[in-house]
């Protein structure tokens, strides 16, 4: 079987950790990587907790549209290149702001606790994979973030069919299209690459 095309490491991982999706990554490319990440991620994170706090998650409440009060203080971040002291506390900022939300909304909504994790366990598996790719030097394909419609995208999602009364429904549909979606490309990314790096090397040599 021959290798798939496996994506180089970009130069800061953190921002690779990041998974940020088309909203985001559009906005940062507004303000060319200008802006520090780490203080609108906080103040995201801040919005975002005082929304959920209040308990306003309902159908009808305000807490559905934290997602784009996220999304328009933490995307313009995207593209800088996170080299600040602490700005690799960005990646799992973001993780607990969207799984915050997917559970707060699921759980507001008295939506069954098992499909509320079959969502939860999808970002989670992604996550770890990401997270494993990048420390044996492989990054998943560009595609994968876009299909995969990134943190931002998919808080969207879960905030559109909050707004339109079909929270069951949407979960349901978005849990199956992301496991299908990551497990199969990290099963086929598996098979293919190569199994160690004397391996790949082996290979090299042979071509």
């Amino acid at each position: 079987m021959s290798p798939v095309h496996m994506a180089p490491v970009p130069n800061s991982t953190v921002v690779a950790y990041r998974d940020d999706g088309p909203l985001s990554r559009a906005m940062g490319l507004l303000v060319a990587g200008q802006l520090p990440p780490l203080p609108p991620v906080l103040a995201g994170t801040f919005v975002t907790g005082v929304l959920l706090v209040l308990g306003v998650a309902g159908t009808d409440g305000l807490a559905v549209f934290a997602p784009a009060v996220t999304l328009l203080l933490a995307g313009p971040g995207s593209t800088h290149p996170h080299d600040g002291r602490l700005d690799w506390l960005v990646p799992p900022i973001l993780r607990v702001i969207e799984y915050t939300f997917v559970a707060a909304c699921g759980f507001a909504h008295q939506l069954n606790p098992a499909l509320i994790f079959l969502l939860l366990g999808a970002l989670a598996f992604h996550h770890y994979d990401l997270v494993y790719r990048l420390r044996q030097r492989i990054y998943a394909p560009s595609w994968l973030s876009t299909l995969g419609l990134g943190w931002d995208g998919r808080m969207m999602a879960v905030s559109l069919v909050a707004l339109l009364g079909s929270l069951t429904f949407g979960y349901l549909v978005l849990a199956l299209y992301l496991w299908g979606l990551f497990a199969w490309e990290s099963l086929t990314c598996l098979l293919a690459a190569p199994r160690s790096g004397v391996e790949a090397t082996d290979m090299g040599t042979q071509d």
